[in-house]
């Protein structure tokens, strides 16, 4: 089972973010689900050929809608958008006058260019809190994750609420799995606490495929070689917004 950690999705920079890929020496990857696309392979779609960055970016296009739905898509407490703001975002990509995104919206024009405003404020205030970051970072040769000889893991960005309970190192985290899980990746006892079951969760969920829908028979097989209460760990994983599943329980899959 892979131990990594890390999503390519926090380690991107802002250019990676919205082209929603990294490129690699012999590569692209989605920053999205981190599908890969070879270089110099040539990939056929609907009886057209396309070189690997094409197909990534096409991939990007049919599989994510694109990357802005995507960040918007994404929980408040990592953009710092309310509903309202996410609304009004959506309708300007679409390119929408004021005039049409207020009458969508069902509020006057003054209140799309209130929001404007309130949005041009977080972007400059946005702008100066990166310049700033960067220069601590030059200046100190120190990332605000590192902490003395350990770094702050990210959260799986799919979380369904951000609070301390994903407050947690690598070191934290390398002990808790040596605790509560064995070689093979199976539970050996459950966790109780919140930031435990977090960790605990997102090495679970490395089991799956993220480019695969499972049934709840093959799901629940799957967690049953990990875990003896795989109905609750099952239940867990939706909760915490490791996995997704269809209204009528028919279909699960690894959240994007």
């Amino acid at each position: 089972m892979d131990k990594s950690n890390k999503e390519l999705f926090w380690d991107a920079t802002i250019e990676e973010v919205k082209k929603g890929y990294v490129e690699n020496d012999d590569s692209y990857k989605c920053i999205i689900c981190e599908e890969i696309f070879t270089k110099g392979r040539i990939y056929e779609i609907e009886s057209c050929l396309y070189d690997a960055k094409k197909t990534t970016e096409m991939h990007i296009k049919d599989k994510h809608s694109s990357v802005i739905e995507y960040l918007l898509g994404m929980n408040s407490s990592f953009t710092g958008i309310s509903d309202v703001q996410r609304e009004l975002l959506m309708l300007m990509a679409e390119g929408l006058c004021d005039k049409d995104m207020a009458s969508k919206l069902g509020v006057a024009q003054s209140t799309v260019r209130n929001h404007r405003y309130k949005l041009r404020e977080k972007e400059k205030q946005a702008r100066l809190f990166l310049a700033i970051m960067d220069l601590i970072s030059k200046d100190t040769k120190k990332k605000i994750n590192k902490v003395d000889k350990d770094i702050l893991c990210d959260p799986h960005k799919t979380a369904t609420t951000i609070d301390d309970r994903y407050n947690i190192t690598d070191k934290e985290r390398n002990t808790i799995i040596k605790t509560y899980m064995d070689e093979t990746g199976a539970i050996k006892t459950y966790p109780s606490k919140e930031k435990k079951k977090i960790i605990i969760l997102k090495e679970v969920v490395k089991n799956f495929s993220k480019v695969k829908i499972y049934s709840e028979k093959e799901i629940n097989r799957i967690l049953k070689r990990i875990y003896e209460d795989y109905a609750s760990l099952r239940r867990a994983l939706v909760e915490y917004g490791f996995i997704e599943r269809s209204n009528d329980c028919s279909g699960y899959w690894v959240k994007e």
